[in-house]
């Protein structure tokens, strides 16, 4: 097990000492300690990520750090093969990134296949790495670094760290809002107001999870909701699609802050689309709360202008119960696509569970439920 501060350090001698990134929960403690002790950038996404870091190492010569879950790798093919690799630009990266549905070990059914096809992806990017893991120190580490990374880097080559569970030793950041409105309260709040037609699409993470178990506790099917699991920043998407081929009913888009930012484009897309069934919810923590609470950029913005300016016809707000329960009424019954802004706080029960059912069930149930089945 690596300490973090013994890496960082070692980094700091080798003048390495810029990050860039999406937070991960398997890298929680370096994503903590890089936030509180170093020049950092939480990025919208992953692609962007690489552009910032290019950025930085066209302007100082410095080899930048990159961390990432192993889902993000799809966002940084194009970047790393048109950009930085050494047929393109040459530019030096390490990635560090975490190796979710690891073979071996248990995981959810989300990080199977990128799992499965983590080492292979990088092999073909050409991105040379390591595996660490529970038993691997930072004297090992070192040695890789020493002996084949610091060579290839000063080439212009890529590495990557690949980080198992349990690889780093434990450290914290205290996070907090002014929030007092949980996420899981307001989509109870929200849920419980709709009607049984309504369809909702919710994101990646805990949001997803909340509604599972709030519909378990109230004895109530999963056909109305379509959990994406997955694929983070593309549940709004995925909502528009349906918006625009069920036209009789509405759909209601459960979202998320870091979700949102990540591919932002799609609000402008809804937008343009003007798909009056489309009922568009962030659930705003202003943070990625689902993999350790590191922050998002979204308290920076003004969100009422973005949404507005992308083609919504209404944007709604709410910070407590009661602000809650007073604007649905206004916002169910607008012309979409219309926006509701809830802010929650970053705070989620211990003892969350997950779907019980897979996400092959949940896929045919929903379609069923389309279907009017």
């Amino acid at each position: 097990m690596i300490n973090v501060n013994d890496l960082i350090s070692y980094f700091k001698e080798k003048n390495i000492d810029f990050f860039c990134g999406v937070p991960d929960s398997q890298l929680s403690s370096f994503c903590d300690y890089i936030e509180e002790n170093c020049e950092n950038i939480i990025a919208a996404n992953e692609g962007n990520a690489v552009g910032i870091a290019s950025g930085y190492h066209l302007t100082t010569n410095n080899i930048p750090v990159i961390y990432l879950q192993n889902s993000g790798l799809g966002n940084i093919v194009n970047p790393v093969t048109s950009l930085t690799h050494q047929k393109v630009y040459s530019i030096p990266i390490i990635y560090v990134i975490g190796w979710r549905g690891q073979p071996g070990v248990h995981d959810e059914p989300q990080h199977k296949k990128q799992g499965e096809i983590t080492l292979d992806l990088l092999e073909l990017l050409d991105i040379d790495h390591v595996i660490i893991n529970k038993e691997s120190t930072i004297d090992e580490l070192k040695k890789t670094f020493e002996n084949q990374f610091l060579s290839k880097l000063s080439s212009g080559k890529s590495v990557a760290i690949v980080v198992s569970k349990g690889s780093f030793e434990n450290y914290e950041l205290k996070k907090s809002n002014d929030n007092n409105l949980t996420r899981e309260n307001a989509i109870k709040t929200v849920t419980s107001f709709l009607n049984d037609d309504d369809i909702i699409i919710s994101t990646t993470g805990k949001s997803s999870r909340e509604l599972f178990e709030y519909r378990e506790s109230m004895n109530q099917g999963h056909g109305s909701d379509f959990l994406t699991v997955g694929s983070m920043g593309h549940s709004s998407s995925i909502a528009l699609g349906i918006a625009l081929n069920n036209q009789n009913k509405r759909i209601f888009c459960y979202d998320g802050d870091g979700a949102v930012l990540m591919h932002m484009g799609s609000l402008a897309l809804i937008g343009s689309k003007n798909p009056n069934n489309f009922y568009h919810i962030m659930f705003n923590n202003s943070a990625h709360e689902s993999v350790g609470g590191l922050p998002t950029i979204m308290n920076d913005i003004d969100i009422k202008s973005l949404v507005k300016s992308t083609g919504y016809k209404k944007v709604f707000n709410a910070s407590t119960i009661d602000e809650l329960k007073n604007v649905l009424e206004d916002f169910t019954k607008s012309e979409g696509p219309v926006f509701l802004n809830i802010n929650v706080n970053i705070e989620s029960r211990k003892d969350l569970g997950r779907p019980t059912t897979t996400p092959i069930e949940n896929k045919n149930d929903f379609m069923k439920k389309l279907k009017g089945e």
